[in-house]
């Protein structure tokens, strides 16, 4: 781990350059539960690893207000430490949930698949007329019934794992997922680059089925240890109706890009297929405004100074864009607001990530290139 710098709370832009470490893929080497289903903007698992490991120990109680894919909390439990975790996105919540209280083994979740299959043969097949027409483009009708049918009995049945595995084989131009040819984060036909009349075979019914199975194996493949004697609580919500536990070891959190990142938008059609609805402006309601910002991130920072334990820490992964009303970076806004509501929280060190382009998805918002990592100490 790099050297730390010693910063007080003032707005001084000094920022120490990320572990080299940092800049590694740990694809082929994370717990596979991660990769259940992809998510915009994720943190990489292996920063996780070394921020929970650098700012906890063992036991502790680590607090994520803004969980998304949930790879801090997962993150926590594999290496012993207890979760508290939240987030107001329903497709954040399922992915959490589906993580944080996966099936036991592959035999475990294999046997949950069986049971899927034979309720799923028992429904009858929902009417395609009122799945809106944006939706109907991505699937062959069969597959669309049976992926609808499953959906509903994950649902039915509070199987968030299930309902995980097959939100991420929802969309691709790969065979083994269930659309047509598709783009895999976000979802857009790819119908120009694999036209119907070349291409044939990738527009034909696609059973669920073996899909499903493969992917549970998948997952699986490295599954990491879920210490069943662990705790670990997780609420959907947003962090201003949210209750944080009394007594706060450590509090790690990415909160959602100002500005920058369409949640909702670039899940739309996972997000369609949980609630059967899609509200493209619910997005700019919660990270779209510079005042929304300010306010999550102005309870986040009273519960903290109200919780965290002496000598805690609170680690703030903050996505960096300019704003020109103001002049000011999202970092700025977040020192300052705990500056002023948790006067408590000595910022000891500041980091900064670069940020591919992969997960910087908001068409026109090019500007955000780098996460800023505010590490603060209750003293």
């Amino acid at each position: 781990m790099a050297t730390v710098i010693e910063a007080s709370n003032t707005s001084d832009n000094h920022y120490e350059s990320m572990p080299l470490n940092w800049k590694n893929s740990c694809v082929a080497t994370e717990g596979s539960l991660h990769q259940l289903s992809p998510y915009i903007g994720k943190l990489k698992s292996s920063i996780a690893r070394e921020l929970i490991l650098k700012y906890s120990k063992p036991g502790d109680l680590i607090v994520d207000p803004y969980s998304g894919s949930g790879t801090i909390p997962l993150e926590a439990i594999f290496l012993n430490r207890n979760v508290f975790a939240c987030d107001v996105n329903p497709y954040a919540s399922i992915l959490n949930r589906a993580k944080l209280f996966a099936p036991s083994s592959l035999e475990a979740a294999k046997h949950q698949a069986e049971e899927l299959f034979i309720a799923l043969e028992k429904l009858s097949d929902p009417d395609l007329r009122k799945v809106p027409s944006w939706v109907r483009a991505f699937f062959h009708p069969k597959t669309l019934k049976e992926t609808l049918k499953a959906v509903d009995i994950c649902i039915k049945l509070k199987n968030d794992f299930l309902l995980a595995c097959i939100l991420g084989i929802l969309h691709h131009q790969r065979p083994g997922f269930l659309s047509f040819p598709s783009s895999h984060l976000v979802p857009y036909l790819r119908d120009k680059k694999y036209p119907k009349d070349q291409f044939p075979q990738l527009y034909e019914y696609r059973p669920l089925r073996q899909r499903l199975l493969s992917k549970i194996e998948r997952a699986y493949k490295r599954p990491g240890l879920l210490k069943k004697e662990l705790r670990a609580l997780y609420i959907q919500g947003k962090i201003e109706d949210t209750e944080l536990p009394d007594r706060i070891d450590c509090v790690i959190t990415s909160p959602p890009y100002m500005n920058a990142l369409d949640y909702n938008r670039d899940n739309r059609l996972r997000l369609w297929f949980i609630t059967r609805s899609y509200n493209h402006n619910s997005d700019r309601q919660l990270t779209g405004s510079k005042v929304a910002f300010e306010q999550s991130i102005t309870n986040v920072a009273r519960k903290v100074e109200k919780s965290l334990v002496m000598g805690g820490y609170c680690v703030m992964i903050i996505g960096e864009r300019l704003n020109r009303s103001s002049g000011n970076h999202p970092s700025e806004f977040v020192r300052n607001i705990i500056l002023e509501k948790a006067p408590s929280l000595k910022l000891i060190k500041t980091m900064s990530d670069g940020i591919p382009d992969i997960r910087r998805s908001r068409r026109n918002y090019r500007g955000i290139k780098t996460e800023h990592f505010l590490i603060y100490q209750r003293c």
